[in-house]
């Protein structure tokens, strides 16, 4: 006796089989694409996870390399001292302090350049090359243009044009300071402001340009002053970017060695965390300690970073949503 097949149930039943191979070819095509990069990822991995594994676990050891016989496990207390250690709290606020300020009057003179940029002008795109080239220079280079080329009290740039500048007034004792002396943390923030000014105004630039320029004419037609559009108008629209550029430029700027150990050496109260952590490392050879700092400057890099990753995201959304 022959049973009648429901239609239905051997329509789905050929569905499912015409999907399985979909499925397996669907799945097959996912990791024939992530395939070719899985190399980088297995690269990075070893590069970038496993030295800070290995930071990471040292960094709970008591280990100094003049005292071998002592090593052991030492729980929290490097990370302990280096919170409570006077030089390391000096070393924090010296970070804050460089940070702040080079990020600071980064993005103030980057807006004013980037405004002056934003106008139409005879070899604006000669002017725009010439602007980030400090942006291009290596670090320890610039750093040794403004110690050398630009500070020395002998035949610095500064103290030849101060004696420039005091022979017009028929002056023969013209001021020779000795800046990097005077003003070490200052000399410091000056070079690094030069070389970070560039980035801030490349960041600011692009805000700038997509801007929606009919709105701005339409505020003009309206009698708005140009102050009034860059108050009510512009200032708003750059806002993500100015959180950009000073989240950005405080990653990097928090991690500088190089102006330091270049233009003063760690003296004079210079010493930040990256320096501190280097005399600590290859100076003391304290290797729990040095690698507890180092796990203390990623942390505060990682918390920055995370901030700068949403900010970006929300300027994705923007303009993807126009």
């Amino acid at each position: 006796m022959s049973m009648a097949v429901d239609p239905g149930v051997s329509s789905r039943r050929d569905a499912r089989r015409s999907q399985r191979p979909s499925a397996a070819l669907r799945h097959t095509g996912d990791w024939a694409r992530r395939a070719p990069l899985m190399p980088a990822l297995v690269f990075t991995i070893i590069v970038t996870q496993l030295p800070f594994i290995a930071t990471l676990v040292i960094s709970f050891m008591d280990w100094n390399a003049y005292y071998p016989d002592e090593r052991g496990f030492a729980g929290l207390d490097n990370y302990r001292r280096v919170l409570t250690d006077v030089n390391m709290v000096d070393a924090i606020i010296t970070t804050i302090q460089l940070t702040v300020g080079v990020v600071l009057i980064s993005l103030i003179l980057g807006l004013g350049i980037a405004l002056l940029l934003d106008r139409k002008f005879f070899g604006r795109g000669a002017v725009r090359t010439m602007l980030i080239a400090p942006f291009l220079v290596v670090p320890v280079a610039a750093a040794l243009v403004w110690k050398h080329a630009l500070y020395n009290p002998e035949y610095g740039l500064f103290n030849g044009l101060l004696t420039t500048v005091w022979s017009w007034f028929g002056s023969d004792n013209p001021p020779q300071p000795d800046w990097i002396t005077q003003m070490p943390l200052g000399a410091i923030i000056a070079s690094l402001v030069w070389q970070w000014t560039p980035f801030m105004m490349l960041i600011l630039l692009a805000g700038l340009q997509s801007r929606p320029l009919d709105v701005v004419e339409a505020a003009r037609m309206d009698g708005a002053s140009g102050w009034q559009i860059f108050r009510y108008m512009t200032l708003p629209h750059l806002r993500q970017y100015l959180e950009l550029g000073a989240l950005l430029g405080s990653i990097y700027v928090v991690q500088n060695f190089d102006a330091v150990f270049t233009i003063t050496s760690g003296g004079l109260g210079t010493a930040n965390l990256p320096f501190v952590i280097y005399q600590t490392f290859y100076n003391a050879h304290d290797y729990g300690r040095a690698s507890a700092a180092g796990v203390v400057v990623v942390i505060g890099t990682i918390i920055i970073a995370t901030f700068a990753l949403r900010t970006v995201s929300s300027l994705f959304r923007e303009e993807t949503s126009r």
